[in-house]
């Protein structure tokens, strides 16, 4: 059974909301990812870290009982990582976070059909590098997916954090990134010409998300926008991640994941790319309806 591997942090969301209540979800971009593509019944193998208390118990339950496995053992740390997450009124989180990261040993095998990382676990040291490796290691037989997601409130902005972000890019064939992490890595210039600088860098694609006003897609022949779905926001907690794990699906369904689809990833045509679009929209329009990041089962779309 073909797999995804997914690579990046986990961590423990502690959302103060704006009805001034505080509850504690299991989050981190990287496991709302993997969480949700297991919802969607697709096999996922996670790499992440976390310690060996309670919080790290918390996200152990978590993973598992979507019916994600570990790809190595993720207590590598001395506590696990937290996000203190404040909803505004418009449902909208902001951020401070807790936390270091680190790659386990990881087992290859099964070799997966995509890799995924995202976020932090891609440009926070000392794990970053391996992360690097580990892509460039798997990217002759797989896809690879990565999603900016920016977090300047702990990594800062700047030339080093874009180098370490655009080497990413450049081992990857689908990147997602949304406006606000543009605008934050390349403030001279406008997003659409922001992507096209890391399509330049060489993924076949570069997705543009806008909260509430669509998304786009970014290739050589053009781009193609979609509209978001209307829905009531509990919060946007997990809403890009469960976004790009959509797309991943979309993509999986129509046979264009591996390495030796990489070509035809490049050229696709602009009613294949509406349909993954419209997918993405639809899941991450559930998960913006509920509280916390709760991405749907397939049943649910």
């Amino acid at each position: 059974m073909d797999s995804v591997l997914v690579v990046g942090e986990s961590l423990v969301d502690i959302v103060h909301g704006a009805d001034g209540t505080t509850t504690e979800y299991a989050g981190g971009s990287a496991a709302n990812v993997a969480v949700a593509l297991a919802r969607l019944g697709r096999r996922v193998r996670f790499v992440t870290a976390w310690a060996d208390d309670e919080r790290g118990r918390v996200l152990a339950g978590h993973v598992a009982a979507a019916g994600v496995e570990l790809a190595g053992d993720p207590h590598v740390l001395n506590r696990t990582a937290t996000a203190a997450a404040t909803i505004g009124a418009d449902g909208a989180a902001t951020y401070e976070f807790d936390l270091e990261w680190r790659v386990p040993a990881v087992d290859d095998e099964p070799a997966p059909l995509v890799v995924h990382t995202c976020s932090l676990g891609a440009v926070l040291e000392p794990g970053a590098d391996d992360v690097l490796a580990l892509v460039e290691r798997l990217r002759s037989a797989a896809t690879i997916s990565y999603d900016v997601n920016a977090r300047p409130a702990i990594t800062g902005t700047g030339p080093d954090v874009v180098a370490l972000v655009e080497r990413l890019v450049a081992a990857s064939d689908v990147v997602k990134a949304s406006d606000e992490d543009l605008s934050a890595l390349y403030p001279a210039l406008p997003n659409e010409a922001a992507a096209r600088a890391l399509l330049a860098l060489g993924p076949a694609a570069v997705v543009i998300t806008r909260g509430g006003e669509g998304a786009t897609w970014v290739h050589e022949a053009g781009v193609v926008e979609a509209a978001s779905l209307p829905v009531e926001v509990a919060d946007t907690i997990g809403a890009g991640d469960t976004f790009g794990a959509a797309v991943i699906d979309a993509l999986w369904e129509r046979g264009l994941l591996g390495a030796d689809r990489r070509e035809q990833l490049r050229h696709l045509d602009v009613e294949v790319v509406a349909e993954v679009l419209a997918h993405a929209a639809r899941a991450a329009a559930v998960t913006v309806s509920r509280p916390g990041a709760d991405p749907p089962y397939r049943h649910e779309l």
